[in-house]
């Protein structure tokens, strides 16, 4: 880490514009979740191309700024769940070390396996959202509270809409474990694609420090993850608290698992003819039939846990990567 006078005013603008965004998030319930999302986007350019010097400066930046223009609480929510974790992601995705230690040939450096990262975001994004909800109080009122307004306008609408109290009971114990396995697996998918934005941003302006990778052959989650995903699956049936955040779990690192689904779709379907309107069928079959689909990449991410470590030759990042398979299946 260096800090000198460029990477800290690199850091600051990173910081106020993170802080900018958060807050524009805050006076708009429309566009609320994609600015909190996009407020993570300069600090991973920050961290991506000037290192952790420039991304731990726009972290406190950012948040030194949310804290005296909202509040300190604001401030520390937007540092939890999207500030920190942004910086902590740009500081794995710069990790290198020399690839004969890893048994790999002597003149190359070995740089921190995509699939380790995206396994880290849905870990980061998972105690973010516990660390909140515990400072907040949260629990399943909150969605029962939700699930009323919404009965109460569904009457209002139709005055015959008229759900006996078991059918209500019923909607409110799905509905305590569908939002924060919705929320989780979100928060998961907005960040991960700030971090992609991030890496072509960087790559585009020449600063990035990590190779552009080949993401339909390396984007996976890591093996003990699978682990993770089935833990939080057999909590969710308890309900109460532990379901709560066995739900959230299913969430974030189910939303990886997705993530990598899309990620073998892609790559199993290169050099095909049917290659174009798979994907288009695949991608709007998920905005329109949302469950199904999902399930279906789930599986296919959850079947493949490849670890892909991409390597440069030794002088520098700029050089067109080759990769080492370390498959775990």
């Amino acid at each position: 880490m260096r800090f000198d006078n460029r990477t800290i005013l690199t850091g600051v603008l990173a910081g106020v514009t993170a802080a900018l965004l958060s807050l524009g998030a805050n006076g708009s319930s429309s566009l609320a979740i994609l600015l909190y999302a996009a407020s993570a986007l300069p600090i991973l350019i920050a961290g991506l191309g000037w290192g952790n010097a420039a991304s731990i400066t726009a972290i406190v930046t950012g948040g030194v700024i949310a804290g005296l223009i909202a509040s300190p609480y604001f401030a520390l929510v937007v540092l939890i769940v999207t500030l920190i974790p942004a910086g902590w992601i740009a500081h794995l995705a710069n990790l290198a070390r020399p690839a004969s230690e890893l048994g790999g040939p002597a003149d190359a450096m070995a740089w921190y396996p995509l699939a380790d990262v995206l396994t880290h975001l849905a870990g980061l994004v998972t105690a973010g959202m516990i660390v909140i909800g515990v400072i907040i109080g949260y629990d399943s009122s909150l969605s029962s509270q939700i699930v009323e307004m919404m009965m109460a306008t569904l009457q209002q609408q139709d005055p015959t809409f008229n759900p006996d109290a078991a059918t209500v009971a019923a909607i409110k114990s799905v509905f305590a474990m569908a939002l924060p396995l919705v929320q989780g697996a979100i928060w998961v998918i907005l960040l991960f694609t700030a971090y992609y934005l991030a890496t072509r941003i960087v790559q585009a302006s020449g600063r990035s420090l990590r190779p552009r990778e080949d993401m339909p052959s390396t984007l996976r989650m890591h093996r003990n993850a699978i682990f993770i995903f089935l833990a939080g699956l057999m909590a969710a049936f308890f309900g109460g608290t532990i379901g709560i955040l066995g739900a959230l779990v299913c969430g974030t690192f189910g939303a990886g698992f997705v993530l990598a689904g899309f990620a073998v779709l892609h790559f199993r379907s290169r050099g095909k003819a049917w290659r174009l309107p798979v994907l288009w069928l695949a991608y709007l079959s998920v905005v329109f039939f949302s469950l199904l689909p999902v399930l279906v990449f789930l599986i296919a991410g959850l079947s493949d846990t490849r670890r892909t470590i991409a390597l440069t030759p030794t002088g520098g990042a700029s050089n067109p990567p080759s990769s080492a398979d370390n498959q775990e299946t």
